[in-house]
């Protein structure tokens, strides 16, 4: 499948999936599937769209009805991901998902800086609430430092890009 293929497929997913959401979903406690995943740091991206609003599969709301599965978006956003946003509306408005793969270049107590293989880099704030997690086990954020291979999720407000999920490789 072309390269822009993908991105309408991509699109329409996430143009689907952003209609039917009513509010950020609470995050996944520690035990559950999604965050097992993202420990392994195969699936670092689902946590960041489940932060962002979109749902675990099978999962169902309190109203008995299920979230959306956005299956495709998982398959797009796998181990070659560098880095990338998303943009989806939904009922609380437009909200972009950033996730970004690479070497810390720096850090300190507000924020880091994530480089990525072709070059890119972007400047991170710490969210809020924000899960670090290595070696498939909860840490501290004073583990993400200068020379770190990482893999982030969060979310754009404006100019600003907040990490809500930190896997440190």
């Amino acid at each position: 499948m072309t390269r822009t293929g993908k991105l309408v497929i991509l699109c329409s997913v996430l143009a689907l999936a952003g209609c039917g959401q009513a509010g950020a979903a609470p995050e996944a406690p520690p035990e559950s599937p999604v965050a097992s995943a993202a420990a392994g740091g195969e699936d670092f991206e689902l946590v960041a769209l489940e932060a962002a609003g979109f749902a675990e599969e099978g999962e169902a709301r309190d109203g008995g009805e299920e979230k959306v599965r956005p299956r495709a978006v998982r398959r797009l956003l796998r181990q070659n991901t560098l880095h990338g946003e998303v943009v989806v509306q939904g009922r609380d408005g437009v909200r972009t998902i950033v996730v970004q793969r690479g070497d810390v270049t720096a850090a300190d107590d507000a924020g880091f800086t994530v480089k990525s293989a072709d070059g890119f880099t972007l400047t991170w704030a710490y969210g809020d609430p924000l899960r670090v997690v290595q070696n498939h086990e909860k840490a501290e954020r004073d583990v993400v430092r200068p020379g770190v291979r990482v893999a982030v999720g969060g979310a754009r407000d404006g100019a600003k890009v907040a990490a809500r999920l930190i896997v440190v490789r």
